[in-house]
């Protein structure tokens, strides 16, 4: 492997040794050297080759095995759907989170409980309304509040699908701070919430769509300009 510089070292490391794992040099179950191994071949400190991995850990190049090391997971380029995702047009994007909110939304309903009621309840309330500062922050509340609705389906796949995708859903949330798109308000979220809370899925599909009507309307209506 070649070595590296000091710009932007981490991703430079995660990219250089996730380039080793797709040509195979490690094949999946693999034990990887070990972090002074690493560093000595890529000139880097140990901490960047733990801060690497870390990052090919969450894409799904490797798992760490505690007392044992770290393991090729999957020589597959798991960054590949995100990467196909960000090139979709906006109104694509919105339509496959609707594909998941609707049903992570009818689990919830069928499978929810008082205290998950409450703690989205909260989430919604720490949510609060977009004034116009703190862009970064407001996107968290609110993506945090959908995370928790899909969360309480209790499908870890679903789970796992909307936390692969968090970027994309918050750049979606994103896209309706701004001019263009209407942002969900305050009793459009509590709908969603309303609706799981009787138990009926249908009634939480209908209210994740009527959440998700007006934005689609307005990327129809921008689409067609």
């Amino acid at each position: 492997m070649q070595s590296l510089n000091k710009t932007s070292l981490t991703d430079r490391a995660a990219e250089a040794i996730r380039n080793e794992i797709v040509s195979n040099r490690w094949p999946v179950g693999d034990k990887l050297p070990n972090e002074a191994q690493l560093s000595q071949q890529l000139s880097i400190s140990r901490g960047t080759v733990r801060e690497a991995v870390r990052i090919l850990v969450s894409q799904g190049y490797l798992e760490t095995r505690q007392g044992s090391g770290t393991y090729v997971l999957s020589t597959a380029d798991a960054t590949r759907p995100l990467t196909m995702a960000r090139r979709a047009g906006l109104r694509d994007q919105f339509e496959a989170r609707l594909a998941l909110d609707v049903e992570a939304a009818r689990l919830a309903a069928l499978r929810q409980t008082p205290a998950v009621i409450a703690e989205l309840r909260d989430l919604l309330d720490r949510r609060g309304h977009y004034d116009g500062s703190d862009k970064a922050g407001f996107v968290a509340r609110d993506f945090a509040f959908h995370q928790a609705v899909v969360a309480a389906s209790r499908n870890k796949v679903l789970a796992d699908m909307y936390a692969f995708f968090s970027t994309l859903i918050s750049e979606t949330i994103e896209a309706t701070l701004g001019k263009d798109l209407q942002e969900p308000d305050m009793a459009a979220h509590a709908s969603i919430i309303d609706a799981i809370e009787t138990g009926d899925p249908d009634r939480a599909e209908a209210a994740v769509r009527h959440f998700m009507a007006p934005v689609l309307r307005d990327l129809e209506r921008l689409l067609g300009s």
